[in-house]
C-alpha cells in the first residue's frame, strides 16, 4: 500500500509538472504534448501499479482503481480549465500586443511631435534673436529720427519764415500789379480809344443829320469821311482786340501764378502736418522712454535698499 501511494505521488508530480509548464505561458501545442505525456505516464504507472497489486494480492484493488479514475477525472477537468485559462490568456496577450502597438505608435507620434516642437523652439529662438536685433535697430533708428526731427523742425521754422516773406512779397506784388495795370500804356490807350470811338459816334450822328441836306457834294464828302472813319474804327477795333488778347494772356499768367502759389501753400501745409505728426510721435516716444527710465530708477532704488539690507545683515 505504501509503495502504491508513493507511485501515485510520483504520477501526481509528473502531472503537476506538465501543468506548471502550461501555467508558465506555454502554447496550446505544448499543453497538448504535456497532457499526452502525462496520460502516457499515468497509463504506464497504472499498469505497473495493477501488476504490482496483482502480484502482492492487494485486497482493495477496486478502491484504488476508483481513486485513480477519480484522480484522472479531476486532472481532465483541471486540464480543461487550464485550456480555458490559456485561451483567455492568449486573447489577453493579443489585446496587450495591440495595446502595445498602439502605445508604440503613440510614442512615435509623441517623439515626432517633440522633434517638431524642438524645431519650432529653435525657429522661435532664432526669431526672437532677429526681433532683438530689429529692436536694437529700431532704437537706433528712433534716435536718428529724433535728431532728424529736430533738424526738420528747424528747417520748418526757416521755411515758415521764408513762406511768410514770400506771402508778403506776393501781396506787395498784387498791389503793385494793380497799380501798374492802372498805369499801363495799353490801358491808357484803350481808354483814349474808347473816348475816340465815343467822339466818332457823336460825329456820326451829326453826319446822319447832315445827310438830309440835298447838296450832293457834301453828302459825298461825308460818305468819304464816314468810310475813313469806319476804316479807322476797324483798325482801332483790331488794335483793341489785340490788346484785349494780350491782357487775357497776362491774366492767365497771373491765374497760373496764383495756382502755383496755392499748390506751394498746400505742399507746405502737408509738410507742416507731417512734421507735426512726427513731432507728436516723438513726444509720445519720449514720454514712454521717460516712464521706462522712472521704472528702472525705482527698480535700482529697490535693489540699493536690498543691497543695503544685505550688507547690514553681513556686518551684523
Amino acid at each position: 500500500m505504501g509503495r502504491a501511494t508513493h507511485q501515485l505521488r510520483l504520477l501526481r508530480a509528473s502531472s503537476n509538472l506538465a501543468l506548471n509548464v502550461f501555467g508558465d505561458g506555454a502554447s496550446t501545442a505544448s499543453l497538448g504534448s504535456c497532457a499526452r505525456a502525462s496520460l502516457i505516464i499515468y497509463v504506464l504507472y497504472r499498469s505497473f501499479l495493477l501488476s504490482e497489486m496483482a502480484k502482492e494480492n492487494y485486497p482493495s484493488l477496486t478502491e484504488v482503481v476508483k481513486q485513480v479514475a477519480e484522480q484522472q477525472h479531476l486532472q481532465s477537468s483541471e486540464i480543461e480549465k487550464n485550456k480555458i485559462i490559456l485561451f483567455q490568456l492568449q486573447v489577453r496577450y493579443q489585446e496587450l500586443e495591440k495595446e502595445m502597438d498602439s502605445i508604440m505608435l503613440e510614442m512615435k507620434k509623441t517623439e515626432r511631435e517633440i522633434y517638431l516642437q524642438d524645431d519650432a523652439i529653435g525657429v522661435t529662438k532664432y526669431h526672437c534673436e532677429n526681433l532683438e536685433a530689429e529692436v536694437r535697430a529700431l532704437y537706433s533708428e528712433n534716435m536718428k529720427l529724433r535728431f532728424d526731427t529736430e533738424i526738420i523742425q528747424e528747417e520748418y521754422e526757416m521755411t515758415s519764415a521764408r513762406n511768410s516773406k514770400y506771402r508778403e512779397k506776393i501781396k506787395a506784388h498784387k498791389s503793385l500789379f494793380r497799380e501798374m495795370e492802372s498805369k499801363m500804356p495799353i490801358v491808357i490807350e484803350l481808354a483814349e480809344k474808347k473816348a475816340i470811338v465815343t467822339e466818332l459816334r457823336a460825329k456820326k450822328e451829326e453826319l446822319m443829320s447832315d445827310l438830309q441836306n440835298p447838296e450832293g457834294s457834301a453828302i459825298k464828302q461825308m460818305q468819304e469821311e464816314i468810310a475813313l472813319i469806319k476804316q479807322e474804327i476797324t483798325t482801332v477795333k483790331d488794335f483793341i482786340n489785340k490788346k484785349t488778347d494780350l491782357l487775357e494772356e497776362i491774366k492767365k499768367a497771373h491765374a497760373k501764378l496764383r495756382k502755383e502759389i496755392e499748390v506751394q501753400n498746400k505742399r507746405y501745409d502737408a509738410i507742416l502736418k507731417r512734421l507735426h505728426c512726427q513731432l507728436n510721435k516723438l513726444h509720445s516716444n519720449k514720454r514712454q522712454w521717460h516712464w521706462n527710465i522712472q521704472q528702472m530708477e525705482k527698480k535700482a532704488e529697490e535693489l540699493r535698499k536690498s543691497l543695503g539690507e544685505v550688507e547690514f545683515q553681513i556686518s551684523i
